[in-house]
């Protein structure tokens, strides 16, 4: 152990000293630099510093040298260390300066500039310290690391790596790259060996960590290691352009003749690389030089002031200069020293002034460390540096195309290589936008002499000149920043007073050099770099002709025509992706090119210019003829695309050239040329010119953010790329692959085309199928009760036989039995026979075997909610090992059947990631025994894993549905794929192709058997074409044994199962040809191709985010038109002006309505208009027109009908934004349509040969023309009919195999074109087929008039072409012929009869007129035609969504009802209504929702084709025109700025393509039944109950359907159908979701279930019956507000005569209590308990004072009669008179409450002889004036209840009334009025009070809280109100739910409904 000890030690004592040996000098070098510039600098310190600069000089220049003489430095150091310590030291003695003074004979300031001088103490310490610590440093160097030192850095006897070493690294590295596990692995199975070998010997864990950790950190030293060679490497590349950049920009950064020699040196030393290490040596020399020389200055000694010379400033009549640049010329401002001139200056920290200059000494420095460094690793591996400088050598040509990471390394070797003349080009223009200035002009013209010459090979020739001239113009624009020595004191004489005008500004532009305006010397770096750019280029035209270069980086070639001497392309096919580089190379070698133009775009959007407007124009021109582009010889191609960069490069020259008047004469431009700098958006983008506070003027604002040259330089570098693209080999294969779509033009028609025919035939077939069902039961019906009538007869009358009864006897039978049920209506419903429910087995719908599907999200979800976390994951991997599983068979089975050779991926792989741990925890998991701590984390773990998983599932689910979505239009683009790899690869494939001469005879293709086009397989499955497709007839699909093809190559299909012959009942002999959709091609694939399946291969193999990602982009090309139709609706939401209302228009009424879809004119049509929009907004953009100015922008800020802005052509900032987006959507899908050949496919199905074939079909199609109405006849008509359907669209839909458009094909299969896109038409991509005008004509003619058809059929009579032309429109094709024999004789005529001339023109312009009216009228009644008589509609219901928009529009109305009127804006809905107002314009918008709803479903039910077509148009023009331009005016707010308008016609618009899609569709012949009802799920089920809940909805809707359809039933039966149609559906839905999520049996039921639901019922209830007391106790106190009285009147009346005494209070006298009082309150009445509760009740704010005055606040008005009444009656009477005290609080009922005024009063009977009366009576006599005395008249405490009543609180008066205060009464009168008129008024006051408070009355009020506004309508009603109204309500709705369930148990636990719910949807059928 102590050996092994020590063995460690050493080998870390020797790793340490080998560590110190190398990096120690590092740390004497750093001391040098303390040494030197640490303290004040002083002459032993420039010894220091003068020691180390020649040391690293001669390392630098003389490196053997060096080496001899480092140990003799080292002593020297060492020495002279010595020497200044001890000088130090001992000048502090007493007398040792004396001494030095007169030794030297220098002054003490000298002594001092040496660095000796008196220190003070610590002063001492700190100036010798740091030396000393130097010595220590120098010393351990010497002695300890110098040998070892100098053994490292030997050169000349490098020892090499051993082989045995290097191979076990090797190894090493092998097993790092493999990866950590396996190595974990084998430590782990190691270990656990050698413990069942030797018990005794098995180490302890620090043993086994011990030696983890070594192995871990080998590995960690290896990476280290090789990053360690990568970065020697990447540095030993670059060092030298480091340093020579970081040199030039020390050199500028202060410009002066010292440092004019570094840029000299490496200005020249780039271009010319022989003399870059002469250029090193030089520089190392020359900045030592300059360091010393700036230590020197900064000694003491040296004083400036002494020597600086002060210029005299110069009279005003002798110079140019304004007085104010005089003061800040550098030549006047201070006296100038001449040794700054050269570079050198007094600086007050010596290591700040020259630390530039020391970091490019260590630069230098560093670069010949770099460069010996890897001399002597070359050594050590014992091979010689490679020849080509890379960083990957391994990295090639020939490696490129094999990864991303490979293309990656290449790139990193070659970049400069390959694309170093575009980085040139770009530096120069990047020079350009630096500087902006006169200098850069000649740049500029030196970049168009190179771009002119176009050719590499001349560019080349040019080079070297051009790389002498910037070296050259380098050196000369430093010279000019250095300029002429100040010192000299004279002027430059541009400043002289000469007659040519200069100004600062005009010297800073021509870049001259000057005291005032310094040339900018900062600004050059850029021009290095440009340098250093150029020579590298140099380099390499001089490189890329050598074999090793060409061989290694590849060749650079730029050949236009580049295979005219190659047989094959050098360049692997890309087009089909295998690998990512491959989509990568798809993105750049094909999409490029339109990201490029959406660049050159914004590059002429986003500055408002007429160069912008260039860039616009040339964007349109590439948009438009982009692809013909890019098929084009290239030659072409890039004579256009050179032309867009020369006219780039020209604006980026013209604005610099402009950029005079921007920045020099920007006053003059502003006052006299405003147009100009807004015609050219003239702004100075380099700083320094002017102030920009003084030129913001509002006259003429400068367009500030709209300059520069950045977006122009953006987009240079695009073009450059791009440029690069066209002429390279990758490109070839997108141009092979362009040109094959082209020449299979119609081929993607044929197949999109054939889809939807099978859409239509599937449809067709369901129905008919349905239909035929329904008959069948009829018959059986009809059979049975036949049977059972005959039953009964047999047995009853044996004796009579029934064809003996007469007609008459037979009647009265009738009448008699009961039995026969077939007598009335009435009678069939009520007889209520069992036999007519009976059902045969053929009826019953055979059970599908459902296919494996892997699980919903919410399925696992459900799962794991029902039994756990835990079991529901583990069920999870159980269904995925089947799943694999069973796609392993079927991989095998399919490998024996066609002989295909490759491995499928496998579908779920993804999981694997988190399946093999959870499979080893599952084996694992009974053996452990877990503490509750690892529980707990397991069980946390499990949950994390369950959420994972749940994630993973949703992402599946949603990636399977977006490509259940697209299946057909994926299925298309794969089958045009492979056959545009035939094409390109000209392999002859018979069976695909369009012109192959056999007949397609799929008889299996039409039968719904073998696969239908609503097969649910997900993408693996369809790219694996299983035919184990679901068959939708439900018949067992899977036992048709797959077709395979004959040698002739026809599909010849086995005989169907005998269902489905009955089913489709097709005579066998009556097989049509049929053109086969791309499902079918697929599932026949005849072909194996290596690259195909490869691609496919890599595809399903991606992870799953990429899968959704490539799902997602498949849904949106395959509904591109929508996403167009989406931008351009956005688009006018957005800008909502005239110009842009036009497309939205365009859209509804044209594109959506094409059939089949929109045409190529439609398209074209739609993105000239937007490229027009663009340039119209874009012109009018300009600052110069009048409205365009800041005036008048915010005069009408925000005025809706503003001309500009109404017609859209008002200046705003984001103006063009939507219209990028619009251009590039319509492009996008412009791409697609053309790359499915749907784009210029006019109609190639129109030809003018007649063909015997075509004849046969024009029979057919009239015979379907009239059997075409069969599908809508009744049932009678199809009980009468035997006949069997004969399909409506074999015929046509697949007559003879389609050619490609320039061969004639027949005419029959034209209605093929016309059928209407099918049930997927949306998510098909829209074909731009453009309508054939003459098939409206046909079909009209074929429906109406069957007979005639033929004669119409122009090619049957080629030899009456003025006849056949006046019968057939004149499109394109068929106009030609027929006008040209008229125009010939017309001719003829002409040279006979010249008097016949001006007839023959007049007849000219009459027939120019006519065709011209024709040609407008015709097309569009043709239009109109083709939807309305289409041949076959692919009927498809969307009433349900149309409705949903609608009732969203709905919505929208009643809840942003402020939107749409002009002061309503404040008002809510409610409160409106609630005062009976209804606004008009919500009036108006309410009807006409409500009444477009109504129309709109009477025309469904009516199925009105033409009627919803005239609704659509009326309603389109209608809302646009409301919308737009009535609803502002209205609102007098823009559309732009009003949200809810803006959201209403949005989803309008949805609506809108709804309506079109249902037009061009046509209604489906069954239109009933709910759309809710379509599916059973819990959405539907929850949506249907809340259709249900909806007022008199359900009533309405019911109604309707039954007036609008034709039916025998009555409206009761009706309602009564429907209603038991409604349960039905309820109950399926229920069994549909027990069967999708099944609840285990004899399994107890959760926890978290019972609290969860029972928990939240119970509190539910509990809540309900306790609802109205928490609900009014909670209004009182915790939602309650407090409302004081806002008004107390207080009345004394005595018996029934006028008021004595009435008085008011308003609210400054009503008082509320404070804290104190509250607190004063509760102890008076603190120990009566009935009180104090009262009390409590009330906080201190709910209680008020109020102080009612002691006076009447009205004089007493009796009329004398009345007054000897009271006093007769006071004194006399014998009855009690009363004296009545009332009061009256009045409220505010806008702070809540619901009572205004509350009121009591108090009575007191003043009995006769009651001592008050005869008071009273003496007062109003006048012989008393003393108040009378009246007991207990004065309530002290009030209540202010919610009532009405206001009751004095009886709980605080002690004895009740008696505790009530006495009052005192007196009777004022005022006698001043001379007597004639005396009033009187009473007093009132409280009887003992204190005089002070004498006047006034204190009424102390309770008021009670009342409920706020919101809640007044409940807390209105009161606890026992709401007991009665609420609770009862609800505890009956309750008691429905759970009482009398049992009644209904044998309808609602029917197990199986589907034959009643059979039963309904076929009375709905009939």
């Amino acid at each position: 152990e102590g050996a092994a000890n020590e063995s460690v030690l050493k080998v870390l004592g020797g790793m340490v000293m080998s560590c110190y040996a190398k990096y120690w000098i590092y740390v004497c070098g750093g001391m040098f630099i303390m040494v030197s510039f640490a303290g004040k600098l002083v002459g032993y310190k420039i010894i220091y510093m003068l020691l180390f600069l020649l040391c690293l000089c001669l390392y630098q220049v003389y490196y053997s040298l060096w080496r001899r003489l480092l140990k003799l430095f080292w002593w020297l150091v060492v020495a002279y260390t010595m020497l200044v310590l001890i000088s130090i030291y001992t000048y502090q003695f007493e007398d040792f300066p004396g001494y030095w003074r007169n030794f030297t004979g220098f002054t003490e300031e000298q002594l001092a500039a040496i660095g000796l001088e008196m220190f003070a103490l610590s002063e001492l310490f700190t100036s010798i310290l740091i030396p000393g610590f130097f010595l220590l440093a120098c010393i351990l160097q010497l002695h300890y690391f110098h040998k070892p030192f100098m053994r490292i850095t030997d050169l000349e006897h490098v020892a090499p790596i051993h082989k045995k070493k290097s191979s076990e690294r090797a190894e090493q590295t092998g097993s790092g790259n493999v990866g950590v596990n396996f190595e974990e692995e084998d430590l782990v199975t190691n270990i656990d060996e050698e413990s069942e070998d030797e018990v005794e010997l098995m180490p302890s864990k620090w043993g086994l960590v011990m030696d983890r950790l070594l192995v871990l950190s080998r590995r960690f030293s290896d990476i280290l290691t090789k990053v360690q060679v990568f970065l020697w490497r990447l540095l030993e590349l670059h060092i030298l352009k480091m340093v020579a950049f970081f040199s030039v920009w020390v050199a500028l950064e202060e410009p002066s003749v010292m440092n004019l020699v570094l840029v000299v040196l490496w200005s020249l030393a780039m271009p010319y690389g022989r003399f870059r290490p002469m250029a090193s040596c030089l520089s190392t020399v020359w900045v030592c030089v300059i360091i010393v020389c700036k230590m020197l200055y900064q000694l003491s000694v040296v004083n400036p002031v002494e020597y600086s010379s002060n210029c005299s400033l110069p009279l005003a009549n002798e110079t140019n200069m304004l007085p104010e640049e005089m003061m800040n010329s550098s030549l006047y401002m201070e006296p100038v020293d001449p040794a700054k001139w050269f570079g050198i200056r007094k600086d007050a920290t010596v290591l700040g002034y020259s630390k530039n200059h020391l970091i490019v000494l260590m630069l230098l420095v560093f670069e010949a460390t770099v460069y010996r460094h890897q001399a002597h690793h070359y050594r050590q591996l014992q091979r010689s540096p490679p020849t080509i400088p890379t960083l990957f050598p391994t990295a090639t040509r020939d490696t490129l195309d094999q990864g991303l990471l490979p293309c990656f390394k290449y790139l990193l070797n070659y970049t400069f290589y390959k694309f170093g003349l575009e980085i040139c080009f770009l530096m120069t223009v990047n020079v350009i936008g630096q500087r902006m200035n006169f200098m850069v002009i000649i740049h500029g013209c030196w970049l168009v002499a190179m771009l002119v010459r176009r050719r590499r090979a001349a560019i080349a020739r040019i080079w070297p000149r051009y790389c002498l001239f910037l070296s050259i113009f380098m050196i000369y624009q430093y010279l000019l920043c250095v300029g002429i020595p100040p010192a000299l004191c004279i002027d430059y004489p541009w400043r002289w007073n000469t007659p040519v005008l200069m100004n600062s500004a005009l010297i800073k532009w021509i870049y001259l050099p000057d005291f005032y305006t310094v040339p900018n010397s900062k600004n050059l770096i850029a021009d290095f770099v440009l340098l250093m750019c150029a020579s590298q280029q140099w380099k390499v035209f001089e490189c890329e002709h050598t074999e090793e270069w060409m061989v290694l980086a590849g060749e650079n070639t730029d050949d236009p025509e580049p295979m005219e001497e190659r047989l094959f392309n050098p360049a692997p096919n890309f087009i089909n992706c295998r690998s990512y580089l491959d989509m990568a190379k798809v993105l750049v070698f094909r999409h490029l090119f339109w990201f490029v133009l959406s660049v050159v775009f914004i590059t002429g959007a986003t500055r408002i210019s007429v160069f912008g407007l260039g860039y616009l124009l040339a964007c349109f021109f590439f948009l438009l003829f982009g692809t013909q582009l890019l098929v084009k010889p290239s030659r072409t191609r890039l004579a256009l695309w050179d032309c867009l960069i020369i006219y780039n490069v020209a604006v980026i020259i013209s604005k610099n050239m402009l950029s005079i008047l921007a920045c020099v004469f920007v006053f003059e431009m502003q006052k006299g040329f405003c147009w100009v700098i807004q015609l050219f958006s003239l702004v100075c983008t380099v700083k320094g010119y002017y102030d920009p506070k003084v030129v913001s003027g509002k006259t003429c604002s400068l367009p500030v953010e709209e300059a520069g040259i950045i977006w122009d330089s953006i987009c240079f570098l695009c073009l450059l790329l791009q440029r690069r693209v066209f002429l390279s080999f990758y490109f070839l294969h997108v141009a092979a692959e362009l040109q094959a779509s082209a020449k299979q033009a119609s081929r993607g028609f044929e197949l999109f085309r054939a889809s939807i025919v099978k859409n239509i035939k599937f449809h067709q077939q369901a129905e008919r199928k349905s239909l035929s069902q329904l008959k069948r039961s009829m018959q059986r019906i009809r059979s049975k009760q036949q049977k059972y009538r005959d039953g009964h007869k047999t047995s009853d009358d044996s004796n009579k036989s029934q064809t003996a009864e007469t007609q008459t006897d037979k009647k009265r039978s009738r009448k008699k039995k009961w039995y026969q049920p077939w007598l009335d209506h009435a009678t069939v419903l009520h007889s209520g026979e069992y036999y007519l429910f009976e059902s045969d087995s053929e009826d019953e719908e055979e059970l599908q075997s459902e296919e494996q599907k892997p699980q919903t999200a919410c399925q696992l979800a459900y799962q794991a909610w029902v039994s756990s976390v835990k079991t529901a994951l583990r069920e999870r991997q159980r269904h995925q090992r089947q799943l694999r599983r069973i796609e392993r068979k079927e991989k095998e089975r399919e490998g024996r059947m066609g002989s295909q050779q490759e491995a499928f991926s496998v579908m779920g792989c993804g999981d694997d990631v988190f399946e093999e741990p959870v499979i080893q925890e599952e084996v694992e998991e009974p053996e452990e025994q877990e503490s509750g701590h690892g529980e707990m984390v397991q069980r946390i773990l499990d949950i994390l894993r369950f959420l994972w998983a749940i994630v993973l599932a949703m992402l599946d689910g949603l990636t399977q549905w977006f490509n259940l979505l697209t299946k057909q239009y994926r299925e298309t683009s794969t089958v045009l794929c492979n056959e545009r790899y035939f094409i390109i690869h000209k392999i002859q494939q018979h069976h695909t192709t369009a012109d192959s001469t056999d007949d397609q005879v799929s008889q299996g293709s039409e039968s719904p058997t073998l696969e239908t086009c609503l097969d649910e397989t997900d993408a693996e499955n369809s790219t694996r074409y299983s035919c184990l497709e679901v068959d939708s007839g439900g018949l067992t699909g899977r036992s048709t044994p797959r077709p395979r093809l004959n040698s002739t190559g026809n599909l010849l299909s086995p005989e169907p199962p005998p269902s489905s012959m009955e089913l489709v009942a097709v005579p066998s002999k009556q097989q049509h040809r049929h053109s086969r959709t791309a499902s079918e091609l697929l599932g026949d694939r005849q072909f194996f191709i290596e690259e195909l399946e490869q691609s496919r291969e890599f595809y399903n193999n991606q992870n799953r985010l990429l899968k959704l990602l490539f799902a997602m982009y498949n849904l949106l090309a395959a509904n591109s038109e929508l996403v167009c139709y989406f931008i351009i609706v956005l688009n006018n939401v957005v800008s909502a002006s005239v110009i842009s209302l036009v497309l939205p228009i365009l859209v509804f009424l044209w594109a959506m309505l094409a059939v089949p879809r929109p045409t190529k004119r439609f398209w074209m049509t739609a993105i000239v208009y937007t490229e027009v929009m663009v340039v119209v907004k874009y012109l009018f953009q300009f600052g110069f027109f009048p409205w365009n100015s800041v005036y008048e922008m915010t005069l009408n800020e925000d005025k809706p009908f503003f001309p500009p802005r109404i017609l859209g052509l008002d200046k705003t900032d984001n103006y063009i934004k939507y219209d990028l987006l619009q251009l590039l959507a319509l492009f996008f899908h412009r791409s697609l349509l053309m790359r499915y050949g749907l784009w210029d496919h006019e109609g190639p199905l129109e030809e003018q040969s007649p063909s015997p074939e075509s004849c046969k079909d024009e029979g057919k199609t009239r015979d379907e023309g009239g059997s075409r109405k069969e599908e809508e006849e009744e049932l009678d008509r199809l009980e009468k009919d035997n006949v069997d359907y004969v399909e409506p669209s074999t015929s046509s839909a697949a007559a003879t195999p389609q050619p490609p458009a320039a061969e004639p094909a027949p005419t029959g299969s034209k209605h093929g074109q016309e059928t209407s896109s099918g049930l997927k038409n949306t998510l098909n991509p829209p074909s731009s087929q453009r309508e054939d005008k003459m098939e409206g004509d046909h079909e009209q003619v074929i429906e109406e008039v069957p007979k005639k058809s033929s004669s119409i059929r122009f090619r049957k009579k080629p030899k009456q072409p003025k006849q056949q032309c006046s019968k057939v429109e004149p499109t394109a094709e068929t106009a030609d012929p027929c006008e040209e024999p008229v125009k010939k004789k017309q001719k003829g005529r002409r040279r006979e009869e010249a008097g016949q001339r001006l007839l023959a023109v007049g007849h000219k312009i009459k027939h120019v007129f006519i065709s011209g009216i024709q040609s407008v009228y015709r097309p569009a009644q043709g239009f109109f035609m083709g939807i309305l008589h289409a041949e076959y509609r692919a009927a498809t219901d969307v009433y349900a969504l149309m409705f949903l928009t609608d009732v969203i529009d709905f919505i929208i109305i009643v809840f942003g009802f402020w939107a749409f009127g002009k002061h309503s804006a404040a008002a809510d809905i409610a409160s409106t209504l609630s005062e009976d107002q209804v606004p008009e314009a919500f009036l108006v918008m309410l009807l006409i929702q409500f009444s477009t709803m109504i129309i709109d479903r009477a025309l469904y039910l009516r199925k009105a084709v033409l009627g919803k077509l005239i609704f659509q148009v009326i309603l389109v023009f209608g809302i646009h025109l409301w919308m737009f331009f009535i609803l502002p005016a209205v609102t007098e707010r823009m559309f732009s700025q009003n949200f809810v308008a803006q959201l209403w016609y949005f989803v309008k618009c949805i609506y809108f393509g709804l309506s079109a899609y249902q037009i061009r569709c046509g209604y489906p012949t069954r239109i009933l039944g709910n759309f809710l009802t379509k599916k059973y799920n819990h959405l539907n089920l929850f949506l249907f109950q809340g259709f249900r809940l909806v007022p008199f909805l359900v009533e309405l809707r019911a109604v309707m359907d039954w007036v609008w359809t034709d039916t025998t039933l009555s409206l009761s039966n009706w309602m009564c159908v429907e209603d038991i149609y409604a349960n039905i559906f309820i109950i399926k839905c229920s069994r549909e979701t027990e069967k999708k999520y099944p609840q285990p049996k004899g399994q107890k039921k959760k926890k978290i279930v019972k609290y969860g639901m029972g928990g939240l019922i119970i509190f539910f209830l509990i809540c309900i019956i306790w609802f109205p007391l928490l609900f009014i106790s909670l209004v009182r106190s915790v939602v309650g507000v407090v409302n004081h009285p806002i008004d107390v009147t207080v009345t004394v009346k005595l018996g029934g005569y006028e008021p004595l005494f009435t008085m008011s209070v308003q609210q400054q006298s009503i008082q509320p209590f404070t804290e104190t009082e509250y607190d004063q309150l509760t102890k008076t009445f603190g120990d009566n308990a009935v009180a104090m509760q009262f009390i409590t009740l009330y906080s201190y704010e709910d209680i008020v004072t109020a102080m009612i005055e002691g006076s009447s606040g009205s004089v007493w008005r009796i009329s004398p009669p009345s007054r000897q009444e009271v006093i007769k009656e006071l004194l006399g009477s014998p009855v009690d008179l009363t004296l009545r005290l009332a009061w009256n609080f009045q409220r505010d009922l806008g702070k809540g409450g619901t009572v205004e005024h509350t009121f009591d009063k108090h009575s007191i009977d003043l009995e006769p002889g009651n001592p008050v009366r005869a008071d009273l009576a003496s007062l109003l006599i006048g012989n008393r004036t003393e108040p009378v005395h009246v007991p207990n008249m004065f309530p002290n405490y009030i209540r202010a209840p919610n009532g009405a009543e206001a009751k004095p609180v009886s709980q605080l008066e002690k004895g009740n009334e008696d505790g009530y205060r006495n009052i005192t009464l007196s009777l004022m009168s005022d006698r001043s009025l001379n007597g004639s008129g005396n009033q009187e008024w009473w007093d009132i006051a409280i009887a003992g009070c204190a005089p002070s408070s004498c006047g006034v009355l204190p009424m102390v009020i309770f008021n009670d809280k009342v409920s706020p506004p919101s809640l007044g309508f409940l807390a209105g009603y009161g606890i026992m109100g709401l007991y009665v109204s609420v609770v009862l309500v609800i505890g009956k709705f309750v008691r429905g739910f759970f009482s009398e369930i049992s009644h209904s148990i044998m309808f609602e636990e029917l197990p199986c409904v589907d034959r009643i719910l059979k039963l309904c949807t076929d009375i709905f059928l009939v």
